[in-house]
């Protein structure tokens, strides 16, 4: 080979090696570049790693930190609790699933005084034998084993009931045990001897209230009776006085004694009834009556009253409604008597109206809405709920003319409550007033209540009326079947109305001048026609001078109506011969009354009736002569000396045996309540209050000796 070829082959491989060497640099410089970048990478990592630990290193430090304080807390809070349960008076234990002691306060421990064996690790069935054999608690007569055995039946039940036990000192401790999901249980044992002590002197208090409260009964009746025995003196002569011969100035005197007492027995009765209320002894006695009838009374009572004023009373009771129900009849007499008795004291002039409205609750009760509407001086709107208050009248110039105890319309309201029933009031003053309640009532189931009726014998009824408060009459008179032609001139009157008539109605007052007018109309016209007045004053009635007139007392009840109605209509019936009848014996009653005035009031006030009276001392002398005499009947006072009411009563009961019962009323002045049942309880037959009023005695003899009506 040449030297050139040799030349150029070192020249080319030189080359060669050079073009590797510099690929091979290429190699490394990519490489080492890459070993650098992750190099850096590594760093980066690395770097991040080290925050990431110095991070965590700080987190825990915090947390490591945070724990000690929250644990520092908790030991705080721990020994807080702890301290104010050892603080505490009341006994604190913690039990486990096994019964044992984990922890209990001093008060829980000092029970036990100095019993080491009392603390944590100690058994539930250890501490109950430690109490009774070291006599810690007072288990009375029951033996130890039963008690333990008690109180571990107790101590096992998922919910044990808080029970009372009494230590040896006798403080009383009141427990509570509590068991929580896994078994635990939480017992605590609260110190309650003062509050056993405090209620102990409020059973004393109570004991003494209530002894207080029969001592103020006791005084509140003995007072009643006390007063009620000579006021039947003062009453009942004054009474008797009014129907002997008096000049006007000794009627006035006699008239005003009459009234004066009757006040003072208005004002007992709300004194009593109120104490009765307010001590909720009030008790109702539920009997059948006729509503009907009650109210009428009432207003028969008041009539004089408002006569004396001019007054007009007036009865508007919805003829839809029943009337025989079962209530108490006294106490609804009493409600209405106060609101009628209102009523008239505070109305100058005009008219005071009773209404009675109702709707059916069932088939056995009515919902009956009684209402008293009066033409009075009025309260103002400001001063209405004042008027049911204890002792309240409303105060102004109009009112302090009228005298009064306060209490009735807070014993009326009271007495509705009572009954289940609603009171209430609207009143304008100068214009007016009208109280109201409702009231639930039984509907009689016994009684028949289909109302009379006239029928097809009275053709055709002239009602003669004055005023609008008349149409009632037209109404009543054709709800009852009556075919009515109704005038309210009776200058319009004229012989073809009287003619068309079989009865002419009116109810014009002998008081109003179209009263005259009438009568004067009708002699006119020479009228046959029967008249039935409708009056309160039945005594104006036969100085009409009219021929076949009838009266009939107003108010009047729809029986009164009808009866009226078909007896004037109806022609008589020639009166047919009868034998004379055999003069029956007289009757013979007997009064057992100790007080001489008393005896004298009962003597006069019967002295006009054919009757054989004998008086009775005292209960020795009743019983005695009931043997002897054998009386129709024996009014019988209930307090008197060494032998009373009550006793000679069974003494008289016991004598007769299984025979008749002779009727003995009891007459006394004893009026609390359950005076009534516990007398009628000893065997009397009935009930008569002082002041005796004639009409009540006349009433009862007339019920219980019918015969006396034959030697009357």
């Amino acid at each position: 080979m040449s030297l050139a070829n040799k030349l150029a082959e070192e020249r080319r491989a030189r080359l060669a090696a050079e073009r590797l060497l510099e690929l091979k640099q290429a190699e490394l410089f990519a490489a080492n570049r890459k070993l650098g970048n992750h190099a850096q990478k590594l760093s980066n990592e690395i770097v991040e790693t080290r925050a990431e630990v110095a991070m965590v290193r700080g987190e825990n430090q915090r947390v490591k930190t945070e724990l000690g304080v929250a644990n520092e807390k908790i030991q705080i809070a721990e020994r807080r609790l702890w301290h104010s349960i050892e603080t505490i008076q009341d006994g604190f234990a913690f039990f486990d699933a096994d019964n044992r002691m984990i922890v209990a306060n001093r008060a829980y421990l000092a029970v036990f005084e100095d019993l080491e064996e009392v603390q944590p690790g100690i058994t539930y069935p250890r501490i109950l034998q430690l109490l009774t054999e070291e006599g810690i608690v007072n288990i009375g007569d029951e033996r130890p084993a039963d008690w333990r055995a008690r109180m571990q039946d107790r101590w096992q039940q998922d919910d044990p009931q808080p029970m009372e036990i009494q230590l040896w000192n006798g403080e009383h401790v009141r427990i509570f045990d509590r068991r929580g999901p896994t078994g635990d249980v939480v017992s605590l044992a609260l110190n309650i001897t003062s509050s056993v002590r405090y209620e102990e002197q409020l059973h004393d208090a109570r004991e003494r209230a209530e002894a207080a409260n029969r001592a103020k009964s006791a005084f509140l009746a003995n007072m009643s009776h006390e007063i009620r025995t000579p006021m039947n003196g003062v009453v009942g002569m004054a009474d008797l006085l009014t129907e002997t011969d008096l000049d006007p100035e000794q009627r006035l005197f006699v008239e005003t004694i009459k009234h004066s007492g009757e006040a003072l027995l208005v004002i007992i009765n709300d004194v009593l009834d109120y104490s009765k209320i307010d001590a909720d002894k009030l008790v109702l006695h539920p009997e059948p009556f006729d509503l009907e009838k009650t109210l009428q009374e009432v207003v028969m009572l008041l009539q004089p009253s408002a006569q004396a004023k001019g007054l007009a009373l007036t009865i508007d009771y919805d003829l839809n409604q029943p009337t025989k129900f079962v209530a108490d009849p006294g106490r609804i007499r009493q409600i209405v008597t106060n609101l009628m008795g209102n009523a008239v004291k505070f109305t100058l002039e005009g008219h005071v109206q009773l209404r009675v409205a109702g709707e059916p609750v069932s088939e056995a009760e009515t919902k009956l809405s009684i209402t008293v509407e009066d033409t009075g001086i009025g309260i103002d709107a400001d001063k209405v709920d004042h008027v049911f208050g204890e002792f309240n009248q409303v105060e102004d110039d109009r009112n302090r003319q009228f005298e009064g105890t306060g209490l009735g319309l807070t014993i009326t309201k009271r007495l509705v409550e009572l009954m289940g029933g609603k009171i209430w009031v609207t009143s304008e003053a100068g214009v007016g007033s009208c109280f109201g309640f409702s009231v639930t009532l039984a509907v009689d189931p016994g009684a028949s209540e289909t109302a009379p009726i006239l029928g097809a014998a009275i053709q055709s009824i002239l009602v003669i009326e004055g005023d609008t408060t008349e149409t009632s009459l037209s109404n009543q008179i054709r709800a009852l079947g009556g075919k009515i032609e109704s005038i309210s001139d009776p200058a319009s009157l004229t012989s073809e109305h009287v003619g068309r008539a079989n009865l002419i109605v009116t109810s014009i007052e002998a008081s109003s001048p179209m009263f005259a007018a009438t009568v004067d109309t009708l002699k006119h016209l020479k009228s046959t026609t029967p008249v039935v007045f409708l009056s309160s004053d039945p005594g104006h009635i036969a100085e009409t001078g009219l021929p076949n007139i009838h009266c009939l007392q107003n108010p009047y009840t729809r029986t009164d109506l009808i009866e009226a109605v078909l007896k004037s209509a109806r022609p008589s019936e020639p009166e047919k011969a009868t034998p004379a009848p055999v003069p029956p014996s007289l009757p013979k009653v007997l009064l057992a009354e100790d007080n001489r005035t008393n005896q004298l009031v009962f003597r006069k006030m019967i002295g006009k009736l054919q009757i054989d009276l004998a008086i009775a001392n005292d209960g020795f002398e009743a019983v005695t002569a009931f043997e002897t005499d054998a009386p129709d009947i024996i009014f019988m006072d209930i307090s008197m000396p060494g032998m009373d009411g009550k006793e000679a009563t069974a003494r008289i009961r016991q004598l007769e045996g299984a025979g008749p019962n002779v009727p003995i009323i009891a007459v006394t002045a004893h009026a609390m309540d359950g005076d009534r049942d516990m007398i009628l309880k000893a065997g009397l037959t009935d009930y008569l209050t002082k002041p005796l009023r004639k009409d009540a005695l006349l009433e009862k003899l007339e019920l219980y000796c019918p015969q006396l009506q034959l030697a009357s």
